[in-house]
C-alpha cells in the first residue's frame, strides 16, 4: 500500500524541477532586470484609472508579478501591436484580478473576474492561462479583483484612452 508520503514527495520534486525550469526559461531581461512601465490614464465607462503601460514584451511579461497590491483607481494596459487573441496568466502574482479584454475599436469584448494567483511551486505548474474567449483584442486591462462587479463594467463597456 502506497503512503501519503510516498505520493507526496516525487510530486514535489516534479513541481520543483518544472517550477525552476519555468523561472530559467523567462527572458533574462525580466528575470534581472527592473521593469520600469511608463504611465498613462484611461477612462473606462467613466471610471478614470491611473495605469501602467506594458507595450513591449519584456513589459508585457513582467505584468503585475511581486506588486503587493493595486487601488481600485490603477491598473495595468497591455497595449499590443495587433489585435489578436492574447493570453495572460497570472504567475507570481500576489492578489486576485479581474481581467478586460478590448477590441481596436475601444469596446469591451471578454472579461474573467476575480482570476486567482499562482504562487506556489504546485500551482507554478498547473497555472492557467485565460485568452479573453478566443475574442481579438488590441488591449487587456487588469484591475483588483471586484473592480468589474463595483463598477458595473460589461461587455457593453467602452475604453477612453486618455493618455499612454
Amino acid at each position: 500500500m502506497t503512503t501519503r508520503l510516498q505520493v507526496l514527495v516525487p510530486i514535489t520534486i516534479a513541481a520543483v524541477i518544472v517550477g525552476i525550469a519555468g523561472v530559467l526559461s523567462l527572458p533574462s531581461d525580466v528575470k534581472l532586470e527592473a521593469v520600469e512601465f511608463p504611465r498613462g490614464t484611461v477612462k473606462l465607462d467613466g471610471t478614470v484609472l491611473e495605469v501602467q503601460i506594458a507595450d513591449t514584451d519584456p513589459r508585457r511579461v513582467r505584468g503585475l508579478m511581486f506588486q503587493q497590491q493595486l487601488p481600485y483607481d490603477e491598473g495595468m494596459l497591455f497595449v499590443f501591436d495587433d489585435i489578436n487573441t492574447h493570453s495572460i496568466w497570472m504567475l507570481n502574482m500576489q492578489f486576485p484580478l479581474d481581467i478586460i479584454w478590448i477590441d481596436g475599436k475601444d469596446k469591451v469584448v471578454f472579461i474573467e473576474e476575480n482570476v486567482q494567483p499562482c504562487k506556489t511551486a504546485v500551482e507554478t505548474v498547473t497555472c492557467p492561462s485565460y485568452n479573453g474567449g478566443g475574442n481579438g483584442a488590441k488591449y487587456v486591462l487588469e484591475v483588483t479583483a471586484g473592480f468589474v462587479e463595483k463598477f458595473k463594467i460589461s461587455t457593453e463597456s467602452t475604453l477612453e484612452i486618455i493618455s499612454i
